[in-house]
C-alpha cells in the first residue's frame, strides 16, 4: 500500500536527521587529515565558487563547513530531496531544488536551477553541486558544471572525502556511507576558472579537465584515508574493447518461453488478422520464412516499427546507397500500416519484409535465408531474440534515432540482467540526445553517440496534388483544423472543443487523423453518439457542407492534411502517451498545437516552444481557444512558422551524422563514395 504524503514527508525528514548524526559522528570520531594544509584560505579566497564532487562521494561535505562563507547545494527536485535538506540543513546549508531531471519524465527544473544557481553565485553564496549527471556515466563530469562556470565566471574547486571505513552500495555511482572510528582525508583541488568563451569543443575539453581533476582528488583522498577505493569506484562504461555481456538467467528463460511460445503463434496471428492489424497474405513472413529471394551481394538489414520510423530511416537508406553503390537492402517493419507505406514509397534497390515474430526458430530462418552484411534496427526497436542471434553471427549491429522514454529507462535499469546483454550487443547506439547518451551507456551500450533525431532532416511526407485540389474544392473557405495522429481518449476532448468552435464558426470543420486508422469505424460510431455529423475517408466520402468531423482513417494522407489547413493539432499528447511527430506538419506549413504529454519529442518540442514556433494546450477549452485565434490570424500563424523554422535549423545535421557513425560498417559491405 503506498505511503500518505504526509508519512512520506515525516520518513525522509528522519532519514535526513539521522544522516546528519552520522555525519557528525563520523567526523567527531575520526581522524582528520586534510590536504593542503591551507585549504581553508583557499576555500576564503576563492568564494564564492562551485564546490564539486562525484555522486555517491559527498556524504561528508556538510562537515567540512565549519566557517561562516554562505554555502548552497543543488539538489534534484525527487522524492529524497527532503531527506537531503533536512541533512545539509543541520549544517547551516540550504538546498537549491531543481536540478537536471536525469532520464526522469518531468525536466525537473534545470533550466530554473541555472539561474537560482547563477544568482546565488553572483550574490556571493557558495554552490555545492556533483559534477556527474544520474543516471551516469559515473566519474565523469557532465556539461552542465562547465556551463556554470562559464557564464558565472566563478572557478569550479574540485572537492574529495574518504574514510578508511565504509560501505559502497551498488549504485550507479557507487553510493558511499562513510563510518566511523577511522581515518577521515578531506582534499581540496586547485581552483578551475573556465574561460567565458567557448566553443562547443572547448566545453568538452573543460568538461574533461573538471573530470581529471576531481578524480585525482579522489584517488588521492583514499590515499590519505589508508582506504582501497575498488568498492566505492563504479565500473568504467564499456566500450568495443570489451567484449558483449554474456545472457543471464532471464534472457536465457525469455528464450525458453519464445520458443515454448511456437504452437499458440498461429493463434495469435489469426486473433490479429481479425482486429485489421496483420495481413494473412504474409503471415509466412511472421516465421521467418521470405517471400522474396535475397539478392546477390551485399546486403543491409533495417528493421524499423511502424510508419514514423520508417519516414525517418528512407532517407538513410537512400544516402547508405550512394555512398556504398551496389549494397542491398531488406525493411523489416511490424505493422500494417508501415507495410502499406512500404510498398508506396520504398525504392526500387530495397525489399520489404513483415519482421519475424521474437522467436529464436524464427530469428535463426530469417537470418540464415537473408545473411545480411550489417543490421540497423532503429528507435527503441528492441527485440531479444533478434538481437542476440544476430550479435552471435558476427553481423555488425546498429541502433539509429535511439530513443527510450523514461519508464521504459527505470525498467530497463531495474533489469540490467537483462538490458547489458541486449545493449551491449549493438557495435554502435547512436542517440537522439545527451541525455539518452548517457542512459544507455548506463544500460551497457559499449559505443554511444549522439547524432540527434533523423526525424528532424527526414522530407516532407509527399502531397497528392489531385486529391488535394478535390478536398479543397470540398472545404472551401471554412475554417478547419487537422488533429493528427490521435490515441483513445482524445477524440472526446476534440470533439468538446469542436462544439466551442462552432459557436464561434458555424461551419467550422474538424479533421481528425486518428493513429491507428483500423479505430476509424468505431471512432465514427461513438462521434455520431455525441450529435456530430462525420464523413468517413475509408468508405470514399468527401467532406459535405454540413459535415462536422472529417474522420481521415486512411493511410500515408497525413501530407495532405497538414498541407490542407492552416493549424495541426498533433496527439498522443493530450493522454499520458507521450505526443508523436510534430516534424511533418512543420515541414508543411501548419501552425502546430500540442498537448503536455510530450516526452517522446521532447527535444524537438523544447526547441519548438522555445522559439514560439508551437504552442501547448492542455485540455478542449484551451484547444478551442488557441485554434480559433490561430484560423482568424495569418499573422500569427506566419510567426509561428518562422518560428519552427528557426527551431528546425538548431536541430538538424542527424542524416550526415548518422551516416558518418555508419561509414566503417558500410565500408566493410563494398566500396565508399561521397561520405567524408
Amino acid at each position: 500500500m503506498a505511503l500518505k504524503p504526509d508519512t512520506k514527508s515525516r520518513l525522509f525528514r528522519f532519514a535526513g536527521r539521522s544522516g546528519a548524526r552520522l555525519v557528525s559522528f563520523v567526523r567527531d570520531t575520526s581522524t582528520l587529515v586534510v590536504e593542503p594544509s591551507d585549504a581553508a584560505e583557499r576555500i576564503a579566497a576563492n568564494h564564492p565558487f562551485i564546490f564539486a564532487m562525484w555522486h555517491g562521494q559527498f556524504m561528508m561535505l556538510p562537515a567540512l563547513h565549519t566557517t561562516d562563507i554562505n554555502v548552497s547545494a543543488m539538489v534534484a527536485k525527487h522524492g529524497d530531496a527532503i531527506a537531503i535538506a533536512e541533512l545539509l540543513g543541520r549544517f547551516r546549508i540550504s538546498v537549491v531544488l531543481g536540478a537536471g531531471a536525469g532520464e526522469r519524465a518531468k525536466d525537473r527544473g534545470g533550466a530554473s536551477a541555472l539561474r537560482t544557481a547563477l544568482r546565488l553565485l553572483s550574490r556571493g553564496t557558495t554552490l555545492a553541486m556533483t559534477a556527474d549527471v544520474p543516471p551516469g556515466p559515473a566519474r565523469i563530469a557532465g556539461p552542465g558544471i562547465v556551463t556554470l562556470a562559464r557564464m558565472s565566471g566563478r572557478p569550479i574547486i574540485p572537492f574529495a572525502a574518504a574514510t578508511s571505513r565504509y560501505v559502497a552500495f551498488k549504485t550507479w555511482s557507487r553510493m558511499t556511507v562513510n563510518l566511523p572510528f577511522g581515518r577521515l582525508a578531506y582534499v581540496i583541488g586547485d581552483p578551475i576558472f573556465v574561460p567565458h568563451d567557448l566553443d562547443e569543443e572547448g566545453i568538452e575539453a573543460w568538461r574533461m579537465k573538471v573530470s581529471d581533476a576531481l578524480n585525482s582528488a579522489t584517488r588521492r583522498a583514499y590515499e590519505l584515508a589508508g582506504a582501497d577505493p575498488t568498492r566505492a569506484t563504479p565500473p568504467k562504461p564499456a566500450d568495443l574493447s570489451t567484449a558483449p555481456v554474456e545472457s543471464g538467467l532471464r534472457l536465457k528463460l525469455y528464450r525458453t518461453a519464445t520458443r515454448a511460445m511456437k504452437p499458440i503463434a498461429p493463434v495469435l496471428l489469426r486473433i490479429r488478422e481479425r482486429q485489421g492489424k496483420e495481413d494473412p497474405r504474409r503471415r509466412n513472413e511472421r516465421y521467418g520464412i521470405a517471400s522474396r529471394a535475397r539478392p546477390e551481394g551485399k546486403l543491409a538489414w533495417i528493421h524499423a516499427a511502424s510508419v514514423g520510423e520508417t519516414n525517418a530511416v528512407l532517407p538513410l537508406m537512400h544516402a547508405l546507397a550512394q555512398a556504398a553503390p551496389g549494397l542491398g537492402f531488406v525493411l523489416t517493419t511490424g505493422t500494417v500500416t508501415s507495410a502499406a507505406l512500404a510498398a508506396a514509397r520504398l525504392p526500387s534497390f530495397a525489399i520489404h519484409q513483415v519482421a519475424p515474430l521474437d522467436t529464436p526458430e524464427y530469428a535463426e530462418r530469417f537470418l540464415d535465408h537473408w545473411r545480411p552484411d550489417l543490421a540497423v534496427f532503429t528507435e527503441s526497436e528492441i527485440w531479444p531474440n533478434l538481437i542476440l542471434e544476430t550479435s552471435r553471427r558476427k553481423i555488425p549491429l546498429a541502433l539509429v534515432n535511439a530513443r527510450m522514454s523514461p519508464r521504459s529507462f527505470r525498467r530497463w535499469q531495474r533489469n540490467a540482467g537483462v538490458a547489458r546483454p541486449l545493449f551491449s550487443a549493438f557495435d554502435v547506439i547512436l542517440a537522439q540526445n545527451e541525455r539518452l547518451v548517457r542512459a544507455f551507456k548506463s544500460l551497457g551500450g559499449r559505443n554511444v553517440l549522439l547524432t540527434g533525431n533523423l526525424k528532424i532532416d527526414s522530407p516532407a511526407p509527399p502531397v497528392d496534388e489531385g486529391e488535394l485540389a478535390r478536398l479543397t474544392a470540398a472545404v472551401g473557405n471554412r475554417p478547419r483544423l487537422t488533429v493528427a495522429s490521435t490515441h483513445e481518449g482524445e477524440e472526446e476532448i476534440v470533439a468538446a472543443a469542436h462544439a466551442t468552435l462552432k459557436d464561434r464558426f458555424p461551419d467550422f470543420l474538424t479533421i481528425i487523423a486518428p493513429r491507428h486508422p483500423e479505430r476509424g469505424d468505431a471512432l465514427a460510431a461513438a462521434l455520431r453518439a455525441r450529435g456530430l455529423a462525420v464523413a468517413q475517408r475509408s468508405s470514399g466520402a468527401m467532406p459535405a457542407p454540413d459535415t462536422d468531423i472529417y474522420l481521415a482513417d486512411t493511410i500515408g494522407e497525413l501530407g495532405l492534411f497538414y498541407t490542407l489547413s492552416p493549424v495541426a493539432f498533433i496527439g498522443g499528447s493530450l493522454v499520458e502517451h507521450g505526443g508523436q511527430n510534430p516534424i511533418e506538419a512543420v515541414a508543411l506549413g501548419a501552425a502546430v498545437l500540442t498537448g503536455p504529454h510530450h516526452a517522446n519529442f521532447r527535444d524537438t518540442y523544447r526547441a519548438l516552444l522555445r522559439h514560439k514556433g508551437a504552442a501547448e494546450v492542455t485540455s478542449a477549452e484551451t484547444l478551442a481557444e488557441r485554434v480559433a485565434a490561430l484560423v482568424s490570424d495569418e499573422a500569427e500563424r506566419e510567426r509561428m512558422r518562422r518560428g519552427a523554422r528557426t527551431a528546425m535549423l538548431t536541430l538538424g545535421g542527424a542524416l550526415e551524422r548518422t551516416l558518418k557513425a555508419l561509414r566503417p560498417y558500410v565500408a566493410a559491405s563494398g566500396e565508399l563514395t561521397g561520405v567524408s
